[in-house]
């Protein structure tokens, strides 16, 4: 492991030993993805990643989009609240689809820059909302935010976006 030797006591971050049908069962999910169902149309892209995690795309129009996901405990970071990486994941789809929709664009957006501010855990239903503020030709600028169910903002982004061409 790169140089790191224990010893004595136990690592906890050290592989344990997993059946393949312990790995098997923690690997499966309700949204995984399967021949007899029909992928999630995100604005007209197929995203796996998205529907995997659950995603519900809710709009994206005239420089706007508004995305939510309920809140797995496999989501969730160590305290119990959704993980960083969700939030940010959220946050640049809502900004991309809201590029896109400024444009009327098919294809999809390339981040550029992405800057975040966590401001409250989220928890429970988590809703997204982009929005466009300044498309160009090349370059669109934009924001997001994540509302919890009582509308408060758990966390903010700030991003730049290419439409892909």
């Amino acid at each position: 492991m790169h140089g790191v030797h224990v010893v004595g006591g136990s690592n906890p971050l050290a592989p344990t030993n997993t059946s393949n049908h312990e790995k098997r069962m923690f690997m499966s999910t309700e949204n995984s993805s399967s021949p007899s169902r029909t992928p999630v149309n995100y604005f007209g892209l197929n995203i796996p990643f998205l529907d995997h995690l659950g995603v519900v795309p809710e709009f994206a129009e005239g420089g706007k989009s508004r995305i939510s996901v309920q809140l797995k405990p496999e989501y969730e970071n160590s305290f119990q609240v959704a993980h960083g990486g969700l939030i940010m994941t959220l946050l640049d789809f809502a900004m991309a689809a809201a590029a896109r929709s400024s444009m009327n664009h098919a294809s999809g957006a390339i981040t550029v820059d992405m800057t975040i501010s966590f401001l409250r855990p989220s928890v429970g239903k988590i809703v997204v909302e982009g929005t466009t503020l300044k498309s160009g030709k090349t370059i669109n600028y934009c924001e997001a935010v994540v509302l919890n169910d009582a509308g408060e903002v758990t966390a903010k982004s700030s991003g730049t976006f290419i439409l892909r061409r």
